[in-house]
């Protein structure tokens, strides 16, 4: 089956991660800041290490694109984009939301995403054209089509405290339409939970291609519409992400918009 061997080792690699993030968690001892509200901690680059050295044992020729270990030199047309820890936040502060993202990249396309939320034992994976998958079982996307009954969640960049304005704004113009929004702290999940219809949307601005990659997937092959929030193709590489069952989609686009 193809990317049979690539799929099994982005299982094992996100359940490697799995466990190091259970024995570290509320144990951490040493976070670094890489910006006023941007932190790293040892949890993300153990875990980076284990699942970069599994991805090179198997595939030696890929590239990979890692949160903390930036990008290597493209010696190849596939690209592994690797989030150790999405919810580094979370995690250092002992909130038990945070996950690990692997997803694989072809000619551009992305072909492969798995997202492991380890406290919850959240196994949800997707391969293109195959659908979506939480703990094996076939997943899709909620069938509201109303915002009105729509549970949406969101979250706000790093740069939050010297550009607050339009993303509060445009937060305003949700949450008085919306039947509530949560903001997680992980858009790693929160994008798999759209896919599963525990969210019905989600939309975030400021994002890296490792937020995404493998949850864009998940949530395609559900069901779900993904877009910028102009209402462009997405790609990983774009800024701003809305993700949304297709009855609510285009409501959420032209609100944020307005």
């Amino acid at each position: 089956m193809m990317w049979e061997k690539e799929l099994t080792t982005a299982r094992s690699s996100v359940e490697a991660a799995g466990k190091i993030l259970r024995r570290l968690f509320g144990h951490v001892n040493h976070i670094i800041k890489k910006g006023d509200i941007d932190l790293v901690t040892e949890a993300d680059f153990e875990v980076e290490r284990a699942i970069l050295e599994t991805i090179r044992r198997n595939f030696p020729q890929d590239t990979i694109l890692s949160e903390e270990a930036g990008k290597q030199p493209e010696v190849s047309e596939r690209t592994w984009i690797v989030d150790p820890l999405d919810g580094t936040t979370n995690f250092a502060h002992g909130f038990p939301f945070f996950a690990v993202s692997i997803a694989l990249e072809v000619e551009k396309e992305i072909v492969l995403g798995v997202v492991y939320n380890p406290l919850m034992d959240e196994h949800f994976e997707a391969v293109k054209g195959r659908g979506a998958y939480l703990n094996k079982m076939s997943i899709q996307i909620s069938k509201i089509s109303n915002l009105e009954e729509s549970l949406l969640a969101t979250g706000f960049a790093y740069d939050i405290h010297e550009n607050p304005h339009e993303v509060l704004q445009r937060f305003q113009k949700m949450i008085v339409r919306a039947q509530g929004i949560r903001r997680p702290g992980s858009a790693a999940i929160d994008l798999c939970y759209v896919a599963a219809g525990k969210l019905d949307g989600f939309w975030e601005e400021g994002l890296k291609p490792w937020d995404t990659a493998a949850g864009f997937l998940i949530v395609d092959e559900a069901g779900g519409k993904v877009t910028t929030m102009a209402g462009e193709t997405y790609s990983p590489y774009r800024r701003t992400i809305v993700a949304a069952n297709p009855f609510i989609h285009k409501t959420m686009i032209e609100i944020l918009n307005r």
